[in-house]
């Protein structure tokens, strides 16, 4: 590696696209709040914050990776704790939207957000036992799931008249499921048990960064603006 970007680097070429591809999705974002009805512009805003973040962090991780072959696992985590949480606030600001909410919603996504993630970190960064980071991660995201699927943000969800609300809620649950189920796959495949090599990890990692961060806000938009019109 010598810092430029080689042809033959499809893994340097994943990190550039999708740098890139952030950076545009956090433009259409900012730009379209104001289509949509005062109730919605938060949540596009938060999804505007979403993509800018990671496009700073995978202009960082795109230098790591072409400079020397390096995984850029701190930049990714910083990113991870930054924008998994404001995601988890997208559940909560999209039904504050369309009717009442608790403030419980918000606190256990968070919470269970944190947990899932500081566990994934401590353990492949080597501060605890790397099987106990993997368990205390799957049950951060365990309790996402149930929060979103049977908890009380499923139940505000499907008790709420808002057609619009329920369709994003709905997707949005699903790649939180199966989008997300990619980061445990790579931890166990690749970290725990070595079967997979860092060019595979960052590719996928990657590929599943552009869709779950840039297709969740594009979920919200598409939300915001068939209620606003």
């Amino acid at each position: 590696m010598n810092g430029n970007l080689q042809v033959d680097d499809p893994v340097g070429v994943t990190f550039w696209l999708i740098s890139i591809a952030m950076v545009a999705a956090s433009v259409f974002f900012f730009l379209e709040r104001d289509r949509v009805s005062g109730k919605w512009k938060t949540s596009l805003t938060v999804a505007g914050l979403v993509t800018l973040i990671a496009a700073v962090h995978y202009f960082y991780m795109r230098d790591v990776w072409v400079t020397d072959g390096s995984s850029p696992t701190v930049f990714r985590y910083i990113d991870w704790l930054l924008t998994v949480p404001l995601q988890m606030v997208e559940f909560y600001l999209i039904l504050a939207a369309v009717g009442a909410v608790s403030g419980g919603v918000f606190n256990r996504l968070l919470g269970g957000t944190v947990v899932m993630l500081v566990g994934g970190f401590l353990g492949e960064a080597e501060y605890i036992n790397a099987w106990l980071g993997f368990a205390i991660g799957m049950a951060g995201w365990a309790y996402i799931l149930k929060e979103i699927f049977i908890g009380e943000a499923a139940q505000v969800n499907a008790a709420s008249a808002n057609a619009s609300c329920q369709s994003a809620f709905n997707a949005m649950k699903w790649i939180v499921t199966i989008g997300w189920a990619i980061y445990p796959a790579g931890y166990l495949f690749g970290y725990l048990m070595g079967t997979a090599d860092a060019n595979s990890l960052n590719v996928i990692y990657n590929l599943a960064d552009f869709v779950n961060k840039i297709a969740f806000g594009l979920v919200i938009w598409a939300a915001a603006v068939a209620d606003s019109e």
